[in-house]
């Protein structure tokens, strides 16, 4: 089997202990070890190859948090290598393996003891066009748009299958998948999904408007969007890729034709995730 290791340090100076422990059970299973540029060039052994092509991996382990998960995203693209991803940061939904247990996790991902769970992305086309968003404008939790170098609102005209939804005047509006329900849609009030759901969530940052709330759509709809502001930019996002786009810009955004492969460890399913993390279990009530 050969496995890509994608590390969360942006520049690597040692190796962490999660990283380190990783490596030395690949090693000791005799897996064949492709690893990222950057943990390649810290680790100059010839027991390790460069990753470079997703083609010549079976799965991919991210090392991190789901901010790591995510920007492995634009490398793994359409082809359907599963992620591993292995929490070593605070919160983490999309990252299946806590540090914890980490041995253990790693020995039920080679017992085969997993299954995996198909996310779908948002793809975006923009008028005008950006050559940085063309070359991979997909995005697994949200798109975003922000206001940008100044204090007032921004006009959002929002059409949906031809049809107008709304102008939102907002700080913002957030597009987001239902994996990405449990991330910037989540702190700006929005609702949590299962990940499985055909749906797309529309939610406005900081609303002018008490009676604008989240919206559900279904994720087979055309969402067409024109931003308008007093600034001559906006900030346009892609999950943790940051774009400017310019006032006036128009937006389409669909559901993706291919989805993302994460890797769910057997008994650690998305409800278990939402009670330890937001701590629904604590409730003295459910110990009785």
């Amino acid at each position: 089997m050969k496995i890509g290791v994608f590390s969360g340090s942006n520049k690597i100076n040692s190796l962490s202990e999660y990283e380190e422990e990783v490596i030395n059970y690949l090693k000791a299973k005799n897996i064949e070890i492709y690893l990222d540029y950057r943990l390649k060039n810290f680790l100059k052994s010839d027991d390790f190859k460069k990753l470079k092509n997703v083609k010549e991996i079976d799965a991919l382990f991210t090392i991190g948090g789901d901010g790591t998960l995510l920007r492995a995203i634009p490398f793994i693209k359409k082809s359907k290598v599963p992620i591993l991803g292995i929490n070593t940061g605070q919160l983490g939904f999309l990252t299946s393996l806590n540090k914890e247990f980490l041995i253990k996790g790693l020995e039920m991902f080679f017992k085969k003891k997993y299954v995996l769970v198909e996310r779908s992305l948002i793809k975006v086309d923009l008028k005008p066009e950006n050559s940085e968003i063309i070359s991979f404008p997909y995005a697994l939790n949200e798109v975003s748009i922000n206001r940008k170098n100044s204090s007032s609102m921004l006009s959002i005209k929002t059409i949906i299958d031809k049809n107008l939804l709304t102008t939102y005047w907002s700080d913002g509006l957030i597009i987001s998948t239902p994996t990405g329900s449990t991330g910037y849609s989540l702190s700006s009030g929005g609702p949590i999904l299962s990940p499985n759901a055909k749906v797309t969530i529309l939610n406005p940052i900081a609303p002018h408007n008490i009676s604008i709330r989240p919206l559900i759509i279904t994720d087979t709809s055309e969402i067409e969007i024109n931003v308008s502001g007093r600034s001559k930019n906006h900030l346009f996002f892609l999950d943790n890729r940051k774009f400017s786009i310019p006032n006036g810009c128009s937006i389409k955004i669909s559901k993706a034709s291919f989805c993302i492969n994460t890797i769910q460890l057997d008994g650690n399913d998305f409800f278990k995730t939402l009670r330890n993390k937001l701590f629904w279990g604590m409730d003295m009530r459910n110990r009785q």
